[in-house]
């Protein structure tokens, strides 16, 4: 077994460390703002002094050795022990960042961010609103509200603030009811607003509406905000968690068109890591969060 004298560079294990996340020495090299061939001249230096391969280079790219798994596991470790023992002297921090998707920050969470900065003016909320899974040490998120079902990853606490459902609506402009809700039978004579989630089949299954597929008309979308919009421009019926759409049905911008409502074993979850510097703070923000789902829901 070959014995080290000394530690590796920090700017190699930097390197490793952030190619082994990205498997990619062009994404390393851009989170460390560092040249692409930097970064490769870092890590076969760093596998010259260990001894060992780290990498497999690919026409297409690189991955890992099983000796490149092993290190990398026990690299992104002591990373994220460093930065906790760093942050812990950071007693100032008064910023909690949420990282939340696009949909739900901006339908839900920024009307009530007036209510919570009234509660807590010491405290500055940084929103960082993304559909992809945010990590919590490399983008500074201390708390994330995802949605899906756990489990929802490792070392993680999980509380869950609402069940999934959906309901039909409509623009009143668009659906003109005789009586107080339509027949599932007849939702074939309006245009299908679908978003990511692609539930109108899973709705029309559970509700046992057997509707010529093959002859609907869609539009679809990439994210659930533009489907509601166009379901408020009258362009169709869309299939949506009320708590999205609470004030479009107060005040009839929209209405609900069907009766029956779609159970899903999904979710929204607050999730944050076990372990925090920030924990009086975050508590703060965490409880309001919980607060607000509870008020919601017992209303």
């Amino acid at each position: 077994m070959k014995i080290l004298k000394k530690l590796p560079s920090l700017n190699a294990l930097k390197a490793f460390e952030s190619a082994s996340r990205h498997l990619s020495f062009k994404l390393a090299a851009n989170e460390l703002n560092v040249t692409q061939s930097a970064v490769a001249q870092q890590i076969r230096s760093l596998e010259e002094e260990l001894g060992v391969k780290l990498f497999e280079r690919h026409s297409k790219g690189v991955s890992l050795t099983a000796n490149g798994r092993n290190y990398a596991y026990s690299i992104h470790q002591a990373f994220a022990l460093i930065h906790e023992a760093t942050q812990s002297f950071v007693h100032e921090k008064q910023h909690i960042t949420i990282s939340a998707t696009p949909t739900f920050a901006s339908k839900w969470l920024i009307p009530r961010l007036a209510d919570f900065t009234a509660m807590h003016p010491d405290i500055e909320l940084q929103i960082l609103a993304t559909e992809k899974i945010s990590h919590f040490q490399n983008d500074g998120v201390d708390l994330a509200i995802r949605y899906g079902s756990p489990p929802l990853g490792g070392g993680l606490n999980t509380a869950l603030l609402l069940q999934d459902s959906f309901v039909i609506v409509a623009s009143p402009q668009l659906v003109k009811l005789e009586n107080q809700y339509l027949s599932l039978d007849n939702l074939f004579n309006y245009t299908f607003l679908h978003d990511a989630h692609n539930l109108w089949s899973i709705f029309l299954e559970k509700s046992n509406v057997e509707l010529p597929l093959n002859t609907l008309k869609n539009i679809r979308f990439n994210q659930t905000t533009l489907a509601i919009d166009a379901a408020i421009s009258a362009q169709g019926i869309a299939l949506v968690n009320p708590i999205f759409i609470r004030e479009e049905l107060q005040t009839k911008k929209l209405i609900q068109v069907v009766e029956h409502t779609l159970k899903m074993e999904t979710g929204f979850y607050l999730v944050s890591p076990r372990h925090s510097s920030n924990t009086e703070n975050l508590m703060k923000v965490y409880n309001w969060l919980v607060s607000q789902f509870v008020d919601n829901h017992n209303d």
